[in-house]
């Protein structure tokens, strides 16, 4: 028996290609539909070029939008549409059943139009140019032509039949718009893509895609992000963490300060995650820092992204803590970037963490804060999905991932989580502050190490200039998680430093 090679088409769009499994199968017909503006056009004409790129005969056929436009649409992403023939039938190829059949149309609304003498006009220009590859835009004119939706689907049902039998994959755009919208349509079709756009009550439009169907094929399912930007369709395939394993060596990774190496074990195991929980201001990202700054001294890349803080202030307060992390960020080991979660999809980040892993090799990756990501997402329960597989994602590439995660609340029990991501982390580090002898005092402490053993103790830290300093077990102490702790003890244990009445 004879292998079966399925042929494939590329769209351009090397993320919808991935999408798609390398592609669409050659010689069928598929159906794009979407809102008005969502990127359909866009989409088309980028699939139009990859097959001219190739030596492919390409046709685009509008009834909506004019060749001005078109070219207009090409011009603002930097083409020129060089090898693809655009056919504008609504000026054209349209030709009256009555009349002479050598007059085009000059002036005439869709409904004074003949529908069969219109297919007959677009089928011939098909018959004449021979192609490949064909885009027809838009549906919603032949609906409107057809009167009915009887009329429209034996239309649509007759373009399926001519196609069949020639080597040419076809794209059918639909903007859903017009009374007679006919949900069938996608039965008829080979393939079907969705495009959606979102306006959300602040920041960017959000647009994403999904695969409905493809016939004797597999491809991805679900929802996928993309823009539109200069130069195309940019899209972020769904992320699904099986499909990335990479054996690597764990092994601890250490911060540079003996003491808080100590309190986790040796170190922050290879592939793990970390989650640091504290108010704001008590030095959670300072402490994160110290880790990135460490592995860069290692010779390894870091990756750090930061939601909340300014990438100025936070290599300016680097500096102040004696991290030294400015430097490694101009070497190159230090990838810094500030992520705007008004105009930023999920998507899109998630593409740019794989990207720092997988293009420059980072092995230590910090998001600074869930805070931020939360308010990047619809709800809170697709962040800790897609969290989920991110850090699953990253585990399995042998990452090191650091989550900072703020809570609501300066002392007491009180504070609160905007999402509990404790339970997906490997590790929990808690940061408090709490009050003593008429001083705000920081301590920490680790919750939680699934690699391995950790201390359970709580242990007084300072940061400042000469970076962290971390105090002895505070066991005469009881109640320092809630803040205001009672202490037991014959003498002060705390530590001294000048550094405790300052704050950085």
């Amino acid at each position: 028996m004879k292998s079966f090679t399925l042929q494939r088409a590329s769209t351009g769009i090397e993320g919808l290609d991935d999408i798609l499994g390398g592609g669409l199968p050659c010689d069928r017909v598929y159906l794009v539909q979407g809102n008005p503006g969502v990127g359909k056009t866009t989409m088309a004409l980028q699939f139009l070029m990859a097959g001219a790129e190739r030596g492919e005969v390409a046709l685009y056929i509008t009834l909506s939008e004019t060749e001005a436009e078109l070219r207009t649409t090409a011009h603002s992403h930097g083409w020129t549409l060089d090898g693809v023939t655009l056919f504008e039938l609504d000026a054209t190829a349209m030709r009256t059943h009555d009349g002479d059949a050598n007059e085009p149309y000059t002036v005439f609304y869709p409904a004074e139009v003949e529908l069969s003498e219109v297919m007959k006009s677009l089928l011939a220009e098909v018959d004449r140019i021979g192609p490949s590859r064909v885009v027809f835009d838009s549906l919603s004119d032949i609906r409107m032509l057809a009167q009915d939706a009887l009329n429209y689907r034996r239309q649509v049902l007759t373009l399926k039949q001519y196609f069949s039998g020639r080597a040419c994959t076809v794209i059918m755009l639909d903007d859903l718009t017009g009374e007679n919208y006919d949900g069938q349509l996608q039965s008829l079709a080979h393939g079907v893509i969705t495009l959606e756009q979102m306006a959300p009550v602040y920041g960017a439009d959000r647009r994403r895609l999904r695969v409905g169907k493809l016939r004797g094929s597999t491809f991805r399912a679900g929802f996928h992000d993309f823009n539109v930007l200069k130069g195309g369709l940019k899209v972020f395939p769904r992320l699904v963490a099986a499909e990335h394993r990479k054996p690597f060596s764990p092994e601890p990774v250490t911060s540079g300060v003996p003491a808080i190496d100590a309190l986790v074990g040796g170190g922050l195991d290879r592939g793990t995650s970390t989650l640091i929980l504290g108010p704001t201001g008590v030095g959670k990202s300072a402490l994160a820092s110290q880790y990135v700054a460490k592995a860069a001294e290692r010779g390894e890349t870091g990756a750090l992204f930061t939601f909340d803080e300014n990438v100025g202030t936070l290599l300016f307060r680097a500096e102040a803590l004696g991290v030294g992390l400015r430097k490694h960020v101009d070497s190159g080991k230090v990838m810094l970037q500030q992520v705007d979660p008004a105009e930023l999809s999920p998507g899109e980040f998630i593409h740019k963490v794989r990207d720092a892993v997988e293009q420059r090799g980072a092995r230590l990756v910090v998001i600074d804060s869930l805070n931020g990501y939360l308010k990047s997402m619809p709800a809170e329960e697709y962040l800790v999905i897609q969290l989920h597989e991110l850090l699953t994602y990253l585990s399995q590439r042998g990452v090191m991932t650091i989550l900072i995660a703020t809570q609501h609340g300066i002392l007491g029990s009180g504070m609160t989580t905007p999402v509990d991501a404790s339970y997906i982390a490997d590790a929990v580090i808690v940061m408090r502050y709490f009050e003593s002898g008429g001083r705000v005092r920081n301590a920490l402490a680790v919750m939680k190490k699934r690699s391995g053993s950790h201390e359970r103790t709580i242990r007084e830290f300072t940061v400042g200039p000469q970076g962290f300093e971390v105090g002895p077990p505070m066991k005469a102490f009881h109640g320092v998680l809630t803040g205001v702790p009672t202490y037991t003890g014959a003498s002060d244990p705390l530590m001294g430093s000048d550094d405790a009445d300052r704050g950085f």
